[in-house]
């Protein structure tokens, strides 16, 4: 696999160190010539100018490229280089490095991103996934903000435990695609009863993803009750 990086610092460099080491093609893209002493990435090819300048996407052969990852310190590079790497060669997938967190919004496919990777969202979720039970938790978001992967740690008191998968009425847009239990993973099936401390793993649309908090961290009496009239039904599962 080919692979663009415009940014060499150290999001960069870490990048292209690991996708190296599983032997792709990386060409990273710097304005600052330094860069290349520094990195110590054996194998990797180099292009010295402006990522958002036409002239140089097309030196660096964009449009050969099967991913373009924008990984500057920069949102208003990021968000250029995706777009004219999407509208102008037709790269197949991009990915979007945000600083901001307030830039969010505008990391999506009419940017030309694919996927946005934002560093403190997902720091935060992941301290929050290792100290949260009884709570979704957002890990990741997915296809320009669509859909997104959560995560719910199954408290002592939650009412699904000792039901089966088959047995909870699961939102439309949400897919249960993994139980985490016992630091083995399994893949769920109707037949899975829901234990204590399980991590359940979901891919969810956004609008959805309310109903599934709802359902699986209810907060108030009547969410609750609405949760255990599900009990025996078995035509709700997605996995």
């Amino acid at each position: 696999m080919k692979v663009i990086i415009a940014g060499a610092g150290s999001v960069g460099s870490s990048i292209a160190r690991e996708l190296l080491a599983h032997r792709h093609e990386v060409l990273l893209i710097d304005p600052k010539p330094e860069v290349i002493g520094r990195s110590g990435l054996r194998g990797a090819k180099w292009l010295i100018g402006d990522a958002c300048e036409l002239s140089t996407l097309k030196e660096a052969k964009v449009d050969e490229a099967d991913v373009v990852v924008s990984a500057t310190g920069d949102d208003k590079v990021n968000l250029v280089v995706s777009l004219l790497a999407k509208t102008e060669f037709g790269v197949g997938r991009t990915v979007g490095r945000v600083n901001n967190p307030k830039n969010d919004w505008m990391f999506d496919g009419s940017w030309g991103v694919d996927v946005a990777v934002n560093t403190p969202r997902l720091m935060t979720a992941l301290v929050e996934e290792a100290v949260e039970i009884g709570d979704v938790v957002r890990l990741l978001t997915l296809q320009t903000g669509v859909a997104s992967l959560v995560e719910f740690t199954v408290p002592q008191h939650s009412d699904l435990i000792g039901r089966t998968v088959g047995q909870i009425q699961w939102p439309a847009d949400a897919t249960l695609v993994a139980i985490l239990r016992d630091q083995a993973p399994i893949t769920p099936s109707v037949d899975d009863v829901v234990d204590h401390r399980d991590e359940l793993f979901f891919v969810t649309t956004i609008a959805a993803e309310e109903e599934l908090r709802a359902l699986l961290a209810p907060g108030t009496e009547e969410d609750a009750d609405e949760l255990r009239s599900d009990e025996g039904e078995d035509d709700g599962f997605d996995g």
